[in-house]
């Protein structure tokens, strides 16, 4: 490994500017120096291995999470964990590069990593833009600009047809159930509140202060969500049980009018490149009418 740095990819090292080093930040506004496209690289997110897979970098793809599981091809890699990497595992990979996503980048975690010189490039969405942004940055980055401009070109040709297809219609008030016990939702600074402002709703939670907030079920009384969304899937999601036990607050105008409804948790609570799937499954949720045939999914 030591051997491969010498070759060109360092962090923050001053002595590399002679190398021409291609310089990138951030979302924790930390400098990194890439002197050639890396050759290894280990994903710690699962919406930034479907990135990288999106782009073509099928054999630079070393270690992702126990959670990758798309497109088929990452189920096939080396698992280094998740909430807590295993930072023996990642540095048994011998990575040119770590791309971590900031919600669940532990500190101890990165510091480590850096001591060892293995440079980690932090990666966030707060908003759907941000996913083709992303996108572009990782092309930038590994030098497949091309794939990289046509996978962010489709994305936000999706976008705009959604904003085209809601900007009319009635603002639906809309519940999203990240957790039920105990209950927590999107609030602003996430970006699955912006996809529900998008999908023509107005997140019950919108005065949160905080992306990831806890709400009592008087404050989900008071706002009376008109349509409520659990995600679902093997990996995270809620559960059968959990969703039938809506059904006994009758008082809520969604579960009056049957509006209690299902998404894939992989296509909406990941940022990557499906995420448009997931916006487009929201929007047939609470506006079915913006399609022919006008049935909720």
């Amino acid at each position: 490994m030591k051997k491969r740095r010498q070759q060109g990819i360092l962090t923050g090292m001053p002595f590399m500017a002679n190398l021409a080093p291609r310089t990138f930040v951030d979302d924790l506004g930390r400098k990194i120096f890439l002197a050639k496209p890396p050759a290894r690289v280990v994903s710690l997110a699962p919406s930034v291995t479907e990135s990288l897979f999106a782009i073509g970098l099928d054999q630079e793809i070393v270690g992702v999470t126990e959670y990758c599981d798309y497109p088929p091809q990452a189920r096939t890699r080396p698992k280094v964990g998740y909430a807590r990497p295993n930072i023996e595992a990642i540095v048994a990979l011998q990575p040119d590069l770590v791309l971590a996503p900031r919600e669940f980048m532990r500190a101890d975690v990165l510091g480590k990593l850096e001591q060892l010189k293995i440079p980690v490039y932090i990666i966030e969405a707060r908003t759907i833009e941000d996913v083709p942004s992303n996108i572009l940055t990782l092309g930038r980055m590994f030098e497949r600009a091309p794939a990289a401009n046509q996978v962010a070109a489709r994305i936000r040709e999706r976008i705009a047809s959604v904003k085209q297809k809601t900007a009319a219609l009635p603002r639906l008030r809309l519940l999203y159930v990240l957790n039920s016990q105990p209950l927590i939702t999107v609030g602003p600074g996430s970006f699955i509140h912006h996809l529900i402002e998008l999908a023509g709703g107005t997140n019950v939670a919108a005065r949160a202060a905080v992306p990831y907030p806890r709400l009592n079920m008087e404050e989900v009384l008071k706002e009376d969500p008109q349509v409520i969304v659990f995600p679902v899937g093997s990996a995270e999601g809620i559960s059968e049980a959990d969703r039938q036990l809506w059904q006994r607050w009758s008082m809520l105008s969604a579960v009056r009018q049957g509006r209690l409804h299902t998404i894939p948790s992989d296509l909406l609570n990941r940022p990557g490149p499906r995420i448009v799937d997931g916006l487009d499954r929201l929007v047939r949720i609470v506006h079915p009418e913006a399609f022919e045939g006008g049935n909720s999914p």
